[in-house]
């Protein structure tokens, strides 16, 4: 168990870091919101075009492996949106932003470095195939939800237009589609280019777990605590639940059940308040859910590696 922690413990430190220094005032809301542009705007997406063009698509992307996974994310947006609907009484607009944070785990800002912390930065290959299609899958599936919420009595054609544009409006999905044209394209990159590009990726994952600290305390759980508890159960429980059924079920090799199952057990990623922000809904309900969800994954990511081969 200790080794365990000692796994869990560094990323939150670095959290803790970021939420104490605007806690203390050491730095503004301001100078955090300038962190996180650029991890999110820059340096994350950085890493994934440069972790997707260089994947082996052909031996990483496993079917058996994304389906585990994403049956388990799709179970936790269903179990979101009609309890939010049916247990809550939210109306439908709140119930899928509420269900998007169900959907969408931290795979970047947590999956990624307690994977490499736990079993080595060799680990990761499952990983990067989980988020070459995390954000436009997760935004696919929450955006044309919400459309066809919104677009009640309106017209099915303009939803397409809709979704995509909503989707290539986020930094993270272009990082990842062009990592997609270098790989599939064959297109060669020079050296310095690639230098350059690994000079913010470096910078990506620390910066982003601190100024992550840093938004957290900004979003401090007030009010809804029940549809928040209830959201960040399903998101640490019923998605790697279902997760670790289906990759046992699938006999898939231990690296994958790793990457997997660490992934779904995340908490809630800031996407889901960016979500939710992008559509004014659940707001309170989303930022709260990061930030419990943050704080319940030292114990329940704990739990998840403990039984992990």
């Amino acid at each position: 168990m200790a080794a365990l922690i000692d796994v869990i413990l560094p990323v939150f430190i670095v959290i803790g870091f970021g939420y104490l220094a605007v806690w203390r005032g050491y730095i503004s809301d301001q100078a955090i919101d300038s962190l996180m542009k650029f991890a999110q705007g820059f340096a994350i997406p950085a890493l994934l075009f440069r972790a997707i063009s260089t994947l082996d698509l052909g031996q990483n992307f496993d079917i058996a492996l994304l389906g585990a996974f994403y049956a388990g994310a799709l179970s936790g947006f269903a179990a979101g949106l009609l309890g939010a609907r049916y247990l809550f009484g939210r109306d439908w607009e709140d119930a899928v932003a509420i269900g998007f944070v169900g959907l969408f785990s931290n795979s970047v800002l947590l999956g990624l470095p307690i994977t490499e912390l736990a079993y080595g930065a060799d680990a990761l290959q499952s990983n990067f195939a989980i988020i070459a299609i995390h954000s436009p899958f997760c935004y696919f599936v929450g955006i044309t939800a919400m459309e066809i919420i919104r677009n009640r009595g309106g017209r099915l054609s303009a939803l397409p237009g809709k979704v995509l544009r909503a989707m290539f409006r986020n930094a993270l999905v272009i990082g990842i589609a062009l990592g997609f044209a270098v790989n599939l394209g064959g297109i060669p990159l020079p050296h310095v280019f690639t230098e350059a590009v690994d000079l913010v990726v470096r910078a990506g994952l620390p910066v982003a777990l601190f100024g992550l600290g840093g938004i957290l305390f900004r979003y401090r759980p007030e009010g809804d605590m029940r549809t928040i508890l209830f959201i960040v159960a399903v998101s640490l429980l019923l998605h790697p639940a279902v997760t670790w059924a289906l990759v046992h079920l699938f006999g898939l090799d231990t690296g994958s059940v790793r990457s997997a199952v660490i992934t779904a057990a995340m908490a809630p990623g800031v996407n889901a308040y960016l979500f939710a922000n992008m559509y004014d809904r659940a707001k309170r309900v989303a930022a709260s859910a990061v930030l419990v969800g943050t704080a319940g994954t030292i114990l329940t990511g704990t739990f998840w590696l403990s039984i992990l081969p």
